[in-house]
C-alpha cells in the first residue's frame, strides 16, 4: 500500500530543495512533534548515497534511526530512495503559491495507515513551517 502526503511551502524551490537537503536544516524540522527531535542527521545525496537521521524523544525514553539509499535524483525536482524494503518518492512541485512538496512511500505493517499518514504529514507541515519561518 502506499501513503501519499503533501504540503505547499510559500518559497521559491531553491529554498525548499536546500532545506530538505542539508543535514542542518533536517535536525531542525525533522520530527513529528515537539517532544521529539533529530539529533544527527547526513546526506550523500546522489545515486547510491544514503542517509540517515537519529530522531530520539526530548526525554530520552524512545529513539530510532531512519536510513535509506537515494535511487535517483533530479535536482529541484524529484528525489527517489529506499529505505529496507520499502520505496519512497518525494516531488518538488514549483506552482503560484509556492513549492508542493509531495512524499509517497511504501506503508509499513506495524503501524496503521491512518498512523503513518499522521505522522509524515505531521513532520511534512513543520519542514513547511521551518522554510517559511527562515524567509
Amino acid at each position: 500500500m502506499k501513503i501519499t502526503v503533501e504540503t505547499t511551502v510559500a518559497a521559491p524551490v531553491e529554498e525548499v530543495w536546500r532545506a530538505w537537503t542539508m543535514p542542518d536544516d533536517i535536525r531542525r524540522w525533522n520530527a513529528a512533534s515537539d517532544d521529539w527531535h533529530t539529533t544527527a542527521a547526513a546526506v550523500d545525496l546522489r545515486v547510491g548515497g544514503q542517509f540517515s537521521s537519529r530522531m530520539e524523544a526530548k526525554d530520552g525514553s524512545a529513539g530510532f534511526d531512519f536510513a535509506g539509499t537515494y535511487t535517483k535524483v533530479v535536482p529541484h525536482e524529484r528525489i527517489e530512495f529506499t529505505f529496507g524494503d520499502r520505496v519512497a518518492v518525494v516531488e518538488f512541485i514549483p506552482g503560484d503559491r509556492g513549492v508542493t512538496v509531495r512524499e509517497t512511500f511504501d506503508a509499513e505493517g506495524t503501524h496503521t495507515p491512518e498512523q503513518q499518514r499522521a505522522g509524515w504529514q505531521a513532520i511534512l507541515d513543520r519542514f513547511a513551517r521551518h522554510v517559511e519561518a527562515g524567509r
